[in-house]
């Protein structure tokens, strides 16, 4: 087994340098990432399952106005003090209880905002030649203590190759997604043939869409450099990936969950209600409220 193979996926990138323009004027000062669902933002979402999968170093590739994201990473000592002073046991373990233990987290300016290929190669010094994960935290993964990218890296502990965490999507969005052409592998697996940044429907592949989840070898960085624009004027993750795939095998991993997509309005209000009716606190309640409503 070579040296590459035995790498453990230690490392994701968050790239949230986006402006977050659909939710104006909400995003106006406030990051698109730091949208609360029910009572936790988007951003912790997405991190708590990446330090579930085993994950240790986080790294936020960020732009200007996005200081809340570090700074609701980082240690309160104001709030913490004023919790415990009020004896506010529980909401000061919530407060200090962000991130496990043992996990890193690691800020990286993105000056330009030139695509997702570009903010992920923003990551390289830190990531260097090892695998790593990519966690978009606008596609929100709910599948309890089985979350979306925990499934991945035990793929990936099987497969030992870069995977895209891929959902059928209706024939009529392939345009808001990239799209995998495939063929079956093992259950829930596809080996990838090809990939199209937002094909029109008529041209696309299949219906597989690549939805915010991605495995990556650290050889990614030499081709996206070597990308240039496409869709949309930016330097697409996608394209990097299908020059990666000449010379490495590429697979795609139908995940087990269900994914909100928080870039638009009604992903994020679908998941709010759906993750409201879930809450021990809320759930009773919020359930009553909805009948109520006579819908």
């Amino acid at each position: 087994m070579t040296e590459q193979a035995v790498k453990k996926i230690r490392k994701a990138v968050f790239p949230v340098a986006g402006l977050g323009t659909r939710f104006l004027p909400a995003t106006k000062a406030n990051p698109k990432e730091m949208l609360p669902v029910v009572d936790k933002p988007l951003i912790q979402y997405a991190a708590e399952e990446a330090a579930q999968a085993g994950i240790d170093v986080l790294v936020f590739i960020i732009g200007r106005n996005k200081r809340a994201i570090s700074d609701h990473f980082d240690k309160a000592y104001e709030l913490e003090a004023e919790l415990e002073k009020s004896g506010k046991d529980e909401m000061l373990k919530q407060a200090q209880e962000i991130l496990p233990n043992g996990v890193t987290c690691v800020y990286m300016r993105q000056a330009e905002a030139l695509g997702l290929g570009h903010a992920v190669g923003c990551a390289e010094s830190v990531i260097g030649d090892e695998p790593f994960a990519v966690i978009l935290a606008d596609d929100l993964v709910d599948n309890g203590s089985n979350g979306c990218m925990k499934q991945m890296v035990e793929q990936y502990e099987k497969l030992q190759a870069s995977i895209l965490g891929v959902q059928r999507v209706p024939q009529e969005h392939t345009k808001r997604y990239g799209i995998v052409g495939s063929e079956p592998y093992a259950e829930r697996v596809e080996k990838v043939n090809t990939i199209v940044e937002k094909p029109d429907p008529a041209q696309a592949p299949s219906n597989l869409g690549v939805v915010g989840r991605y495995i990556l070898s650290g050889k990614i960085f030499d081709e996206i450099k070597k990308t240039k624009p496409g869709a949309g004027g930016e330097i697409q993750l996608t394209d990097a990936i299908a020059t990666l795939m000449a010379y490495e095998d590429v697979y795609a991993y139908e995940f087990e969950g269900i994914r909100y997509d928080c870039g638009n309005k009604l992903g994020y209000l679908q998941a709010t209600v759906d993750l409201g009716l879930k809450h021990p606190e809320l759930s009773e309640g919020f359930a009553e409220y909805l009948k109520g409503l006579n819908l």
